[in-house]
């Protein structure tokens, strides 16, 4: 079964809903881990903010709804679709929590929302994140850690960076740039 791919980045609460989306949908999402909003998340929302919408999928609950206020505020309410679950199907033992919600409630609440079904061919593949030495190399973490400070994307495995590099929209040229200036800030550690 071929999953709905969508364009836009979608920011939820916790890790549970990052993994019920993910089993409903191909699309980078971004996690507030709850109220606490840290800063790395707030820079997340902000750069794929300037990209294109985002669609804030939080539980319909009073936290959540707390929470999609100040995502919106970081991003700019001109850069937010809203995707909301009704609480009967995001439910379960007394818990509130798109975690709970079924596929394919996820799914209507983001088409309800008015998300871009993506069909653009990703710019990089695993091939480049291999041949460049970002998985699996020496130093490859701290290497991941340089050009996702550099493009603004942030630090991540292979797999979410490589996700991130055609999600965020990251040119050819951007990539190359950051590895130049990764290896000479290398070479004169050194």
């Amino acid at each position: 079964m071929c999953r709905l791919k969508i364009k836009e980045i979608i920011v939820v609460e916790g890790k549970d809903d990052v993994s019920a989306v993910k089993k409903a949908v191909d699309a980078q999402v971004i996690m507030t881990n709850g109220y606490s909003l840290d800063k790395k998340s707030q820079d997340l929302i902000k750069k794929a903010s300037t990209i294109g919408n985002i669609i804030i999928l939080t539980d319909s609950d009073y936290a959540g709804e707390t929470i999609r206020k100040r995502v919106e505020k970081i991003a700019g309410k001109q850069n937010c679709k809203h995707a909301f679950i009704p609480r009967e199907q995001s439910t379960k033992d007394g818990d509130i929590g798109v975690e709970n919600a079924r596929p394919e409630s996820i799914i209507e609440a983001l088409t309800k929302a008015r998300c871009v079904r993506s069909d653009k061919t990703d710019t990089f593949s695993i091939y480049d994140i291999m041949q460049n030495k970002l998985q699996g190399g020496e130093n490859s973490s701290l290497k991941r850690d340089y050009i996702g400070k550099f493009l603004g994307i942030g630090y991540s495995n292979a797999k979410q960076f490589l996700y991130r590099l055609n999600n965020f929209e990251i040119t050819r040229e951007e990539f190359e740039l950051a590895l130049q200036k990764y290896e000479e800030e290398d070479k004169n550690a050194n």
